[in-house]
């Protein structure tokens, strides 16, 4: 039976390199978590391979930029892309912030005070996978949810604890 388009056009696997180091336990569950949630649902296509998927990401780091490495199910190289991190300091930090905040107001804030932080760190997050979109556009064809995700993935790459 041919697989559809769906399915060959999708990721099933995401590696960290070792350049991305290791962390606390906690920061490792929570990329483990941002890769489970990547793979499960995507929808991701190297631009100019028809449809040749699935396929593997390599995630590592490299002078402030981080690393795409793509290759096919059976392992056979695709392309890697470079994604210079600098246009995503910003959104990075503030989300951080407003992160905190929000953690804090968990716990001694009224439920619309804590609903307005929530809403400006989803509209954080959602600018900072536009940006991922905008960044990847003509290399990688990826979906919104798909953008949300792998920026999931590059604010845990940053999390220190």
């Amino acid at each position: 039976m041919a697989r559809n388009e769906g399915q060959r056009s999708r990721l099933i696997d995401v590696e960290l390199d070792e350049s991305i180091g290791r962390s606390t336990p906690d920061i490792e569950h929570e990329r483990a978590v941002a890769i489970f949630d990547l793979i499960e649902e995507n929808s991701f296509q190297p631009v100019d391979d028809d449809g040749c998927g699935p396929y593997r990401l390599r995630l590592s780091l490299a002078d402030a930029r981080l690393v795409f490495a793509i290759s096919r199910e059976d392992g056979s190289p695709v392309v890697t892309h470079i994604l210079s991190l600098t246009p995503f300091r910003r959104i990075v930090k503030d989300y951080f912030m407003i992160c905190e905040s929000y953690y804090e107001a968990i716990r001694t804030s009224t439920p619309s005070q804590i609903e307005a932080i929530d809403m400006g760190r989803r509209g954080l997050h959602n600018e900072g996978s536009q940006t991922l979109m905008d960044r990847l556009a003509g290399k990688i064809d990826i979906d919104f949810d798909t953008a949300r995700r792998v920026f999931t993935l590059v604010c845990v790459l940053h999390w220190r604890g």
